[in-house]
């Protein structure tokens, strides 16, 4: 069950995990962090917005869409919730803890298709 933190939800590793595992969700995980800190590793089929490139890449965002968003240690993450939250999406959670706290598969690398 998501907790509020700060107005924001932020839901754990168990939550994230079964969300990622569930064929019929439609929830969006993007990972906020520098492209250095994705090629060291992060959750597989998850694509990449550095945090910086969010306001300039709003058009590719739906507000009406559900997104999760995880960066290292769920700070970055948590500053673009907020920010797309008052940007109008409602449907906005952090990954608490991030990669930090993520202790199952990692992928290693980017390829071209991992920043669209």
């Amino acid at each position: 069950m998501p907790q509020m933190i700060g107005g924001i939800s932020h839901i754990d590793k168990d939550e994230l995990h079964a969300l990622l595992q569930d064929p019929a969700n439609e929830t969006i995980v993007i990972d906020v962090r520098e492209p250095f800190e994705y090629g060291a590793g992060h959750i597989p089929g998850i694509p990449l917005i550095p945090m910086g490139e969010i306001p300039e890449r709003m058009d590719e965002l739906d507000p009406k869409q559900e997104y999760v968003f995880v960066c290292r240690s769920g700070s970055r993450s948590y500053e673009v919730a907020r920010f797309l939250q008052a940007q109008g999406f409602e449907r906005v959670h952090n990954f608490l803890g991030g990669m930090l706290g993520w202790d199952l598969e990692v992928e290693y690398g980017i390829d071209e298709d991992s920043s669209h």
